[in-house]
């Protein structure tokens, strides 16, 4: 799966949920794009968003280490990266948190997002 899908959806299981209808997937995709182009555009969200992968990193080290005091912190900073990043990305982790990561669609999407995965300094 790839990790900014999950951290998205991390990001919105902290925050209330909205009752909506489930999204086209062409507009997904379109919304996708347009997220990766935004971002990508920005140097300062560019950062944010490579800060935000590497905390899903750390996040899943947490969980696998049952310790939930540090995935909860991490996960505050999760969702504070996640507004940084605009009201667009945060929109669009709301409209994918239904979606499977090993669906067609999902794997779709994410790769959409390897553009951004591909700015960041490992």
């Amino acid at each position: 799966m790839n990790i900014v899908l999950m951290v998205a959806i991390l990001v919105l299981s902290t925050m209330p949920l909205l009752a909506q209808d489930q999204p086209d997937i062409a507009k997904l995709k379109a919304d996708t794009e347009n997220v990766v182009k935004i971002i990508s555009g920005d140097k300062a969200k560019v950062e944010a968003y490579c800060e935000f992968a590497d905390l899903g990193d750390q996040i899943d080290e947490a969980k696998d280490e049952q310790d939930t005091e540090k995935a909860e912190e991490l996960s505050q900073k999760v969702d504070e990266l996640g507004r940084k990043l605009g009201p667009e990305f945060v929109a669009l982790a709301d409209a994918l948190k239904n979606m499977g990561s090993n669906s067609q669609n999902g794997q779709e999407i994410s790769s959409i997002f390897d553009k951004l995965d591909g700015l960041c300094e490992d």
